[in-house]
């Protein structure tokens, strides 16, 4: 019997100004690194398309049944790794690659404003950062309302909150391709050993407070 826990990992196609996009990237080298050999790693690319991610994500949760999903996308303004700790259902309002964006301008409808991972990415970015491996880490409450909003808010919603997302810089801004992916390694296995602590809590903190 397969006692491994799986673990979705995924980046994003190109898009705009990011003819390279360094989420994808960094994924691909997560994927050469591995997670050990307790856990079962599964790493996909995501259109940059609010159709195509509406579609795809309910069948990698129901299809995988992962302990973990962690989506990985890029930021022009990021300086250091950005542990995003909450996903947004409105404002949706800027085209993707097919040129639409949703006529509700929101993820799900009648779902919560605001959802909250169940994992506490203050405490992994303070693990990580303790940890000397010439990367900064930080935290955000605001993924941008763009296709890494949409997807987090989305995964969020139908993983139980059993899912993260994080950003990078830019390839060459301040780190390699290599060093990007040792970064998603070192915080995705302190996300899973930080989740099983995690999914006994109540559900009240299901809704986060913009702005605090």
């Amino acid at each position: 019997m397969d006692t491994k826990k799986t673990v979705i990992v995924t980046g994003f196609e190109p898009f705009g100004e990011h003819k390279v996009n360094a989420s994808w990237i960094a994924v691909q080298e997560l994927e050469k690194l591995s997670l050990g050999e307790d856990i079962h790693l599964l790493v996909k690319e995501i259109p940059v398309e609010y159709k195509a991610v509406s579609e795809l994500l309910p069948s990698l949760w129901k299809q995988y049944q992962p302990e973990l999903v962690v989506h990985v996308g890029v930021s022009g303004m990021a300086t250091s790794v950005t542990l995003e700790q909450c996903g947004h259902n409105h404002g949706y309002n800027r085209l993707d690659n097919c040129d639409f964006c949703p006529n509700s301008q929101c993820c799900i409808d009648q779902g919560p404003d605001c959802i909250m991972s169940v994992i506490d990415m203050e405490a992994v970015c303070k693990k990580v950062n303790s940890s000397s491996m010439g990367v900064a880490f930080s935290v955000s409450k605001d993924a941008g309302r763009y296709l890494c909003d949409y997807t987090y808010y989305t995964s969020l919603y139908l993983g139980n909150r059993r899912c993260a997302f994080v950003h990078v810089p830019p390839l060459g801004k301040r780190h390699s391709a290599e060093d990007l992916g040792r970064a998603l390694q070192a915080v995705i296995l302190e996300m899973v050993q930080r989740l099983e602590d995690h999914m006994d809590h109540n559900q009240d903190q299901d809704r986060c407070q913009l702005g605090h």
